[in-house]
């Protein structure tokens, strides 16, 4: 490919990073010329405001993804937990590179374990999945909201502002700021968000030139992976501020999706698993998605929604 293309991205460290790599990744496959243009969205302005005052589904893509549709920018790259289930219209997600490890992580200033915290310590987090997990195993734990990049952070952290934050493991890796401070949470213990791990390219649908350029990066087990994630999170409506997990694996042949959704207290915590066909992922996603539906998920995503007034997702 000879035509240039630009990449819309976020100024953060980690939006840098992933649109750097992919840049790179482009390049190896033969496009001459790939160039970056930082973009600042709803969420990047308005971090200390009260998301109460806006809506906040989308609010760290919609800018991005207003210049692939006026054509600014010719792609975009994102976490794909941090888009929401359903895309604009004229927008496609034209490939997903492999998948990196899709566990949150504890980070404290000592490498402590979950199960040896002492009693009473303040987590920092602002997501009310993480929460909700953790107080199911550990009920005397504290949560502050813990807003900012993955740097800004670690900076609190390190400042004993909080006793630990618990972060995406995938960016800590992607940034090279995985060490012995780092405890991966086990999904048996914290269910990570939809599509957690792994990245998400955008871009118009009717341009098919980068769709082609763009598909020699797809991985066909996390695109299926992320099929069924994303179909749990669009059939029960969710966005980022509620306590909605799922994760897909593919093992031997075979796909197996988790799907959760919680009280915001830890108090409930509503748990599905199918198997079946890697070949049919929407499906498996529906079924778990059903599954949780008949069990009470809407209502008790819908108190979530209230008790989410206050929060504020944020990068990793």
């Amino acid at each position: 490919m000879t035509r240039k293309l630009t990449i819309g991205t976020r100024g953060s460290k980690l939006a840098l990073w992933q649109s750097r790599h992919i840049a790179q990744r482009l390049r190896e496959t033969g496009v001459v010329e790939v160039e970056l243009e930082v973009i600042t969205t709803t969420g990047d302005r308005l971090v200390d405001r009260h998301p109460g005052q806006m809506s906040t589904k989308g609010i760290f893509v919609k800018e991005i993804e207003d210049a692939l549709l006026h054509e600014r920018v010719d792609l975009a790259v994102h976490s794909v937990k941090d888009l929401p289930g359903e895309l604009p219209a004229g927008l496609t997600l034209a490939a997903h590179p492999e998948r990196v490890d899709p566990r949150d992580v504890l980070l404290t200033r000592d490498g402590s374990a979950l199960e040896d915290l002492p009693q009473g310590v303040v987590l920092g987090t602002v997501s009310l999945r993480r929460r909700a997990q953790l107080l199911a195993c550990r009920p005397d734990l504290r949560f502050t909201d813990m807003r900012g990049n993955v740097d800004t952070r670690i900076r609190k952290l390190e400042a004993g502002q909080v006793d630990g934050i618990v972060l995406a493991l995938a960016g800590l890796q992607r940034l090279g700021l995985v060490d012995d401070r780092c405890w991966p949470i086990p999904v048996e213990t914290c269910l990570p968000a939809p599509g957690q791990g792994i990245l998400g390219i955008e871009c118009r649908t009717g341009d098919d030139e980068v769709i082609t350029a763009l598909k020699r990066l797809d991985d066909a087990d996390a695109r299926r992976e992320v099929t069924a994630e994303r179909t749990v999170l669009a059939e029960l409506d969710a966005g980022c501020l509620v306590p909605l997990a799922a994760l897909a694996r593919i093992q031997v042949g075979c796909m197996v999706v988790q799907g959760l959704v919680a009280r915001p207290d830890g108090t409930e915590i509503l748990r599905e698993e199918r198997q079946g066909s890697p070949d049919a992922p929407a499906r498996l996603g529906h079924e778990v998605a059903d599954a949780l539906k008949s069990r009470g998920a809407l209502e008790l995503l819908r108190a979530a929604r209230e008790s989410a007034r206050g929060q504020l997702p944020a990068d990793g």
